[in-house]
């Protein structure tokens, strides 16, 4: 299952739109909680990142990112 993080690079400031930054992970989990927690649990072992939102992403939304953006799987 593909999730879409929305997150702050600095956990000092307030979060704010415009610094706002994205990442893509692929983890392999039976429910979107489950992807939640894990993707949380990811994030805080390996990066000082403040995460604000996290959500899964349907097949078409994962094309529709591919066409858009700059779409790119992280791993740690």
């Amino acid at each position: 299952m593909i999730f879409k993080v929305f997150y702050q690079k600095d956990k000092s400031r307030s979060p704010r739109r415009e610094t706002t930054e994205t990442l893509y992970l692929d983890l392999d989990v039976e429910t979107k909680e489950a992807g939640i927690i894990a993707a949380r649990t990811l994030l805080a072992e390996n990066t000082e990142y403040h995460v604000e939102f996290i959500d899964s992403l349907s097949d078409e939304s994962v094309e529709y990112e591919k066409e858009t953006g700059v779409f790119e799987i992280t791993s740690f």
